[in-house]
């Protein structure tokens, strides 16, 4: 199913900072020493769940990115809320499929291979409640790598 807005269910606290450079709604996103916000940089590492909103006080849709330092209208989703992420190209998530940061403000299922070494439990952000295959893709379209999630 397809949706327009990134808050799918529940009631995230809302916040705004300048965009330290393009971001599209979805992405999972941080604050930086700057206090701006930029896509979630570091692959697999912890981050908050905070995800870019579409900027619907311009009147604008999931598919239209922010420049950089405009103002970003992002949402801290706590656990149990529901969240229209981006999933990385390349990823094939299954329903039920832990996700964690891509390091590039999508995400990408955690890899739960033991000779992989540790998941850093803290890397989880999210439960695929749908599934999407991305492992054909190259440099897609946004709108065909949004992925429902649940926040944990």
């Amino acid at each position: 199913m397809s949706y327009n807005t990134i808050t799918i269910k529940g009631d995230p606290v809302r916040i705004e900072r300048a965009a330290a450079a393009a971001i599209t709604p979805g992405f999972l996103i941080e604050l930086t020493s700057a206090d701006k916000f930029q896509a979630h940089s570091t692959a697999g590492g912890s981050a908050a769940t905070i995800f870019a909103l579409e900027d619907e006080n311009q009147g604008k849709e999931i598919s239209d990115a922010y420049s950089t330092s405009n103002e970003v209208l992002a949402a801290i989703f706590r656990p149990g809320e529901e969240a229209y992420a981006l999933l990385a190209d390349g990823e094939n998530a299954a329903i039920g499929s832990k996700l964690e940061s891509n390091g590039n403000g999508y995400l990408r299922v955690v890899d739960t291979d033991a000779s992989a070494g540790d998941i850093g439990v803290q890397s989880v952000v999210g439960i695929a409640l749908e599934a999407l295959d991305m492992s054909g893709s190259s440099g897609a379209d946004p709108s065909s790598q949004r992925i429902r999630i649940l926040v944990i």
